[in-house]
């Protein structure tokens, strides 16, 4: 119902009780009715001044719908619980004490006690209200915060769910396609430079410049993946060990793999096994032709992992591009698996990568 509604009713219910009694028309209980009923429509703006407003009538007339209106009005909008007391303690005065004293008797004077004791219960009445329907405001309120609050948490989740995948996506395109499409580029390389025939050299050519625009393009796409996601776990099964020597065997490269891994070793350690293989092997084809490459499995001191080295370069490597990720990446899967992942130059010209798991971590 609508606000101003509500304050016609208030005020026509106070002029009601003001004048169901046998009312008095002298101009005193005249001006107090007409200044408690009228106050009444300003409560909710100025509720204290309006109780305080309505308590002559109170005292002079005994009315009892206007200080209580204003009194539940006061107790809706304030927390002062002094202040509220307070005003409890003026309307039962003004409803118990004898108006005017001189015509009471002293007994009539000693039952108004117990009369204010009672009138002081009816005026508990409305400021508990009040202050109920207070709280049940601010619970509506701390509920609907919360609801707030939880939406905002499902939609965090949610995007971190889709930074997870795309850091997933970025990784396996980079580790998959670009291995396979390097070894492409290389193979198109080896046979431009080799081949006597000029159709065979200018096909050589082509496919190497489709290889590279590749290269290229899966680089940005890469790079845009990573940066819209803030890093990733494994969603998905990928290869596992037993692939090791079919990756090395077509690697395009001269490789040998030694050593062994424990057969219960986890999937989340095998595939970064395998994904560190496979980005070193496709980095000493992309940056060391010529180069001769070994991938020894180790297990030793209670921690497991590859090491995975290559001589020098024999020729100039080709300038394909890069996306920068491969090596960030793995450190990345290493990292999720309480490992650690160096790779650097060695002093004859070659380079090494070497993966170390903790053994109770796979």
């Amino acid at each position: 119902m609508p606000a101003p509604a509500v304050d016609g009713g208030v005020v026509a219910l106070a002029v009601l009780d003001a004048c169901i009694p046998p009312f008095d028309a002298d101009p005193l209980s005249v001006s107090t009715t007409v200044l408690a009923c009228g106050a009444l429509a300003f409560r909710r703006r100025f509720p204290l001044l309006v109780l305080l407003l309505t308590l002559p009538a109170t005292l002079l007339l005994g009315v009892v719908v206007a200080p209580v209106a204003a009194l539940f009005t006061l107790a809706d909008r304030s927390r002062d619980r002094r202040v509220l007391a307070g005003c409890a303690l003026l309307f039962a005065a003004a409803s118990a004490v004898p108006w005017p004293p001189s015509d009471y008797t002293p007994d009539e004077r000693t039952w108004a006690l117990f009369d204010f004791v009672y009138l002081l219960a009816s005026g508990a009445a409305p400021v508990l209200l009040g202050q109920l329907l207070q709280v049940r405001r601010d619970l509506s309120r701390q509920l609907v915060e919360t609801e707030e609050a939880r939406e905002h948490e499902r939609a965090l989740h949610a995007q971190a769910a889709v930074a997870r995948e795309r850091a997933q996506l970025a990784r396996e395109m980079h580790d998959v396609v670009s291995h396979q499409v390097s070894l492409i580029a290389v193979r198109a390389g080896a046979l431009q430079v080799g081949a006597r025939d000029a159709d065979a050299k200018d096909a050589a050519r082509t496919i190497r410049s489709l290889s590279v625009n590749t290269l290229d393009e899966l680089r940005h796409m890469v790079t845009l993946l990573r940066a819209s996601s803030g890093g990733g776990t494994e969603l998905t099964p990928q290869p596992t060990l037993a692939g090791l020597r079919r990756l090395v065997a077509t690697s395009g490269i001269e490789a040998e793999l030694t050593g062994s891994l424990p057969e219960d070793i986890g999937s989340p350690a095998q595939r970064t096994v395998y994904r560190t293989v496979q980005e070193a092997l496709t980095n000493v084809r992309k940056h060391a032709p010529g180069a001769t490459a070994t991938v020894r499995l180790w297990r030793e001191g209670g921690r497991v992992g590859v090491t995975v080295g290559n001589t020098g370069p024999t020729r100039p490597a080709l300038p394909l591009p890069s996306s920068q990720q491969g090596l960030l990446g793995l450190r990345e899967r290493a990292e999720l698996l309480h490992g650690t992942l160096t790779a650097g130059p060695l002093a004859d010209g070659g380079f090494e990568v070497r993966l170390s798991i903790p053994e109770q971590d796979t």
